[in-house]
């Protein structure tokens, strides 16, 4: 079972303990070490702020990721989001998928925002392919946008449209009903 629960403070060093761990830097536009002073910085100012929205993904009742919205603009309607899930041991359960279904589900009818935005490094496939199968679109690419230790990187910015979603929305209700996830 996959679920989800609000961020609490309680939260806040296992965030920044998830975030240092190499294999979730790898993904991150950012990827040096978070120290603890920072990392409190930036929980100070998202945590409980309206513009933001951050969940901790449950597997089996495990805690294994963080989903977050963010840059939420009422007036123009639309926000931004990302994810990342910290366990290889949750790799094939959907967990990713079920986050993503999960967060469009949250923007589109509870927010009643009209666009989801996202970035995502050029080199993260998978996860290119994952948005693209919900039906995000490719909306540009910023070239050579990100330094990291390992150079320079595009960013690709994608986005999808409530009207878009809800012609795949179906496909992807069968799926996770099939699985027992809804």
């Amino acid at each position: 079972m996959i679920s989800f629960r609000p961020l609490q403070y309680e939260d806040k060093e296992t965030i920044r303990l998830w975030r240092n761990l190499p294999h979730i830097r790898r993904y991150m536009l950012t990827d040096h070490l978070i120290g603890p002073e920072e990392h409190a910085s930036w929980f100070d100012r998202v945590f409980g702020n309206p513009l933001y929205r951050h969940w901790i993904i449950l597997c089996e009742e495990e805690e294994v990721g963080l989903l977050d919205l963010y840059d939420i603009d009422a007036r123009n309607r639309r926000c931004y989001w990302g994810f990342y899930v910290v366990g290889a041991d949750v790799r094939g359960k959907n967990v990713g998928m079920f986050a993503e279904y999960f967060v469009l589900e949250y923007v589109f009818h509870e927010l009643q925002l009209n666009k989801l935005c996202c970035e995502v490094l050029d080199f993260n496939r998978g996860v290119l392919r994952m948005h693209e199968a919900f039906g995000f679109v490719q909306e540009g690419r910023f070239r050579r946008h990100i330094e990291r230790s390992d150079g320079a990187h595009d960013v690709i910015c994608l986005g999808l449209l409530k009207s878009e979603w809800e012609v795949r929305r179906p496909q992807f209700e069968r799926i996770f009903r099939s699985k027992g996830l809804i």
